[in-house]
């Protein structure tokens, strides 16, 4: 069964992907004083989308993206870390197999400083090979600046479907690099697919309305 997984996460790590959406660049707006290194443009409706599948049981598979020169989103090799705590399946005294997903959705600036982030934990149970009791919790990060401001979040939930669960977050700014609030937007959405085997895999789709070179998103499955 052990080596059945290792050959399913093998083979998962190998059809990741990603897409760049409607990446453009666009003449300096309220942003351009964001530490971007490119003073006169920005990247304009940037999406970073990929897929990781949960890895062996104690470790955890992160991906890097980063926004370069031209706007599109550069894909970072994947690697496998220690798993946090408490990530690896275990069994109820049923007989009913209990497992947990955890994913990391993360957008930081030029300055390798969070700005918005969504992260979530599934436990489901396995029963006569179908996903039963699935529950989903989710949590937010966004950087604050003095004098309240800074990032909020604006909207956050799950979706449920048949073996999946998506979460969706909404970030919006406003604060000393654009006083305005209709510049910068993030948007995340993390979707897991579970499967009555035990095993998943974790989706990500983060799109961001401004943005610059040197920015870069970080994903985790576990």
């Amino acid at each position: 069964m052990r080596t059945r997984i290792l050959l399913a996460a093998a083979a998962a790590m190998t059809m990741l992907t990603v897409a760049a959406g409607t990446a453009t660049a666009s003449p300096s707006g309220p942003a351009a004083a964001a530490g971007s290194g490119r003073p006169d443009t920005a990247c304009t409706d940037v999406r970073l989308s990929g897929s990781l599948p949960v890895p062996p049981a104690g470790t955890t598979a992160r991906q890097d993206v980063s926004v370069g020169a031209d706007c599109v989103p550069h894909l970072g090799a994947v690697r496998l870390l220690p798993a946090p705590a408490g990530s690896a399946a275990r069994t109820a005294a049923t007989g009913t197999a209990a497992h947990q997903v955890r994913s990391s959705s993360e957008m930081y600036d030029c300055c390798n400083i969070l700005m918005t982030a969504l992260y979530t934990t599934t436990t489901w149970d396995t029963v006569d090979g179908r996903v039963a009791h699935a529950v989903t919790g989710v949590s937010t990060h966004n950087n604050r600046e003095p004098w309240d401001a800074g990032w909020s979040v604006r909207t956050v939930g799950t979706t449920e479907a048949a073996a999946s669960v998506t979460a969706h977050a909404e970030f919006g700014y406003r604060g000393i690099f654009d006083v305005t609030g209709d510049w910068y937007a993030n948007t995340h959405d993390t979707t897991v697919q579970l499967n009555g085997d035990g095993t998943a895999a974790c989706r990500f789709d983060i799109v961001l309305r401004h943005t610059f070179v040197g920015w870069h998103a970080v994903r985790t499955c576990s």
